[in-house]
């Protein structure tokens, strides 16, 4: 199934669940949205397009929302059905689920597609936390030390406990040594534990299921309350994320404050606003995104370091954003990467034919001096187009995550989709052998 006719049934099912709903008669809406019966049911059944227009009318004559009806918002439960289906091969016993029939359960079950989505992410988030404390166990240099410390002091009380009980007449020098040892060797025992279990306690938090970024974005989505109020920020490694974020929000302000800036925002080309205001670009796509003065009120912004791993995610509305840890690699972010401080202008399009408009910058800076290492920032501004692009801008096809992603024949894919089940391979996708091979 097409992208488009999965809107169409998305829009054509939930048109019909809506009217049955609300026992009204085919004929009486359709007469009140200005087309005929025979034309309404058709769109029901999903054999008709329906226009964003057509669509106002047919939610006046229901007297629900337009939200109600419209497709545009489910795009992204769509993406977390498939993504509940991607799990499917990994538990045996288990057929693969029909994806062509996912946008009419998403229609016609909200309840229980958003219950599945629910406990999809649930599992997901527990699995990450099952693993996450694995990983701690065996390597997590902190754990390991403690641990040896603690069983160092439980060594050294006990030798000394043995020695007083066991032996017979001991000097007094020697009693009072080893009653010395045995207290400090207590003390150390004690506040070694305490630290142990704080640690712990740090780490397995009742919200712990997500991990600390995830925390952080749920926090932003929120509008970035207070930290000591915010339910999203169960962790403590959270905590210091979103504690790091505000501290670089305030030195972007203090460097750029929110007047210049909007006294710069109507040229509406970042570059000629740093030109302007003589600050550098880098500093000015943060605080686009983060002002959002008239002109970018929609702007996302993406940052990741030199290894490509994202550290900030703040993505424009219906941008196709994966889970933590992954990300489609023909984004214009890390095309940036290969070169530094030059401005790189993209247009990208989604698999559902959603165009966005991308400014991306790369710097590098060496903060020890010659000595210290290189390090690389790249920054992704995001904004819905809202034209067309000009004959000098680029347009690539982008997508989500791989193995949700539609576009079979994209030659930067890593692994086969769930949407192209007959291909198996990264050759088979692209059509040649992949560099690995």
């Amino acid at each position: 199934m097409t992208q488009r006719s999965a809107t169409h049934v998305l829009t054509g099912t939930r048109i019909r669940e809506r009217r049955l709903a609300m026992s009204r008669r085919q004929a009486d809406v359709a007469h009140e949205a200005g087309i005929s019966a025979a034309y309404l049911n058709l769109i029901e059944h999903n054999r008709r397009p329906i226009g964003d227009k057509l669509v106002g009318r047919i939610a006046a004559a229901l007297d629900v929302p337009v939200e109600e009806l419209s497709a545009g918002r489910e795009e992204a439960r769509l993406a977390a059905l498939r993504e509940a289906a991607a799990q499917v091969p990994a538990l045996s016993g288990h057929a693969m689920p029909e994806l062509e029939q996912a946008p009419e359960f998403l229609a016609r079950f909200p309840g229980w597609a958003g219950l599945l989505i629910a406990a999809t992410r649930h599992a997901g988030g527990l699995e990450r936390q099952l693993i996450d404390l694995s990983d701690r166990m065996m390597q997590d240099p902190y754990l390991l030390t403690t641990l040896h410390e603690v069983l160092s002091a439980v060594t050294s009380v006990r030798s000394t406990a043995s020695i007083l009980a066991e032996e017979g007449d001991i000097p007094a020098e020697w009693r009072s040594r080893f009653h010395a040892n045995l207290s400090a060797d207590s003390l150390r025992l004690s506040t070694t534990a305490q630290s142990l279990v704080a640690y712990l306690d740090g780490f397995e938090t009742e919200g712990g299921t997500f991990t600390p970024q995830e925390e952080v974005e749920a926090w932003m989505a929120a509008g970035a309350p207070d930290l000591s109020d915010s339910a999203d920020l169960a962790s403590d490694a959270a905590r210091v994320l979103a504690r790091a974020h505000l501290d670089r929000l305030e030195q972007d302000r203090r460097r750029l404050p929110d007047a210049s800036l909007a006294q710069a925002g109507d040229l509406g080309d970042p570059l000629l606003i740093a030109e302007r205001l003589g600050a550098p670009l880098d500093l000015v796509l943060r605080r686009l995104a983060a002002l959002r003065p008239p002109g970018f009120e929609s702007a996302g912004l993406l940052i990741c370091d030199g290894s490509g791993a994202l550290t900030l995610r703040r993505p424009a509305p219906d941008f196709p954003l994966p889970r933590p840890g992954d990300a489609c690699p023909l984004w214009p972010l890390f095309q940036a990467l290969a070169t530094p401080q030059v401005a790189i202008s993209t247009r990208v399009v989604t698999p559902q034919g959603q165009a966005f408009d991308t400014l991306s910058h790369a710097t590098r800076s060496q903060p020890q001096g010659l000595a210290g290492p290189v390090l690389t920032q790249a920054q992704m501004l995001i904004l819905p187009a809202r034209e067309a692009a000009p004959a000098a801008t680029p347009v690539i096809p982008i997508g989500p995550a791989c193995r949700i992603c539609p576009r079979g024949d994209c030659l930067a894919r890593r692994e086969p989709s769930i949407l192209a089940p007959g291909l198996h391979g990264p050759q088979a996708l692209t059509g040649r052998p992949h560099p690995a091979n």
